[in-house]
């Protein structure tokens, strides 16, 4: 998908919830939100928003002179921990447990400070185990679970990482040889090597990161061994709408797990914002 005019004043937003995370300064506020426009000014609207959001993240940490997203990235990780011994049960106790993983690892996909400044993990739980999604490709996923024996898994964000890591944990109780990609240095909230040893993923498989700090998987940006693995691993599982919007459509046997958490997004798919999706590529 492309920069539509209405990712503009949330290009903005996004900008705002990151400075209000870090500093309660306006001044600073102020001279930061004004220097990002100079980002905004420059977006090329043929390519997908998470260009734009890169570099806007880029100027923000660079001008902070810190990551604005590190103690929350860390205090949803444990948050996420908490919740993980009853969320391994639901899954042991599953009639089908690779469908419940799945679900419970999209409703992992809520827990985003670049969108959100408030979220409802419990709740998103209880949506995700009793409604219907609004796309839901299980059988296809299965059956690609099925006939791979090599899964690359991109990553989202810190705390949704935890969720994520009980998929991984199922798919490997299959044989699955499953590596787990990261981002190679913060943006957003979105999970690093830091996060994936903190939420105890790296005892369960196999993790890289991408070599790159964009939003999403921008892959001319990302190293070539993340993009030779990208290439020839049999499977790939993708969580969150910016992997959705930088890879939808870039190669077979894909499948996108995220909610459609923006207007834009939801639109162009057809739905209601909040959707949650389980999509063939």
């Amino acid at each position: 998908m492309n920069v539509h005019l209405d990712c503009f004043p949330c290009f903005l937003k996004q900008a705002l919830i990151a400075l209000r995370l870090c500093t309660k300064d306006e001044t600073v506020q102020e001279h930061i939100l004004k220097s990002v426009l100079d980002d905004i000014k420059r977006s090329d609207t043929s390519k997908p928003p998470a260009y734009t959001t890169t570099f806007i993240h880029r100027t923000i940490r660079q001008l902070l002179g810190r990551d604005p997203f590190k103690d929350i990235k860390s205090e949803y990780n444990q948050i996420a921990l908490g919740l993980y011994p009853s969320l391994k049960t639901i899954i042991k106790k599953s009639p089908d447990p690779l469908r419940t993983s799945t679900r419970l690892a999209i409703a992992g996909n809520v827990i985003d400070f670049g969108i959100f400044t408030s979220i409802d993990i419990e709740g998103t739980i209880k949506r995700s185990l009793e409604n219907k999604l609004a796309v839901d490709d299980y059988d296809d996923f299965r059956n690609a679970v099925g006939a791979s024996d090599e899964i690359l898994y991109l990553a989202d964000n810190a705390g949704e990482i935890v969720f994520d890591r009980l998929l991984v944990e199922e798919l490997v109780s299959f044989g699955k040889n499953v590596i787990v990609a990261v981002k190679g240095a913060p943006v957003i909230n979105d999970a690093t090597v830091e996060d994936a040893v903190e939420s105890g993923l790296v005892q369960a498989c196999n993790v890289i990161d991408n070599g790159s700090d964009a939003v999403g998987t921008i892959l001319q940006w990302t190293s070539s061994e993340f993009k030779e693995i990208f290439k020839n691993t049999q499977l790939v599982i993708s969580k969150g709408q910016g992997n959705f919007e930088t890879l939808f459509g870039s190669r077979e046997n894909m499948f996108f797990l995220f909610q459609s958490k923006c207007h834009v997004v939801s639109r162009e798919l057809g739905l209601s914002i909040g959707s949650m999706l389980l999509k063939k590529s």
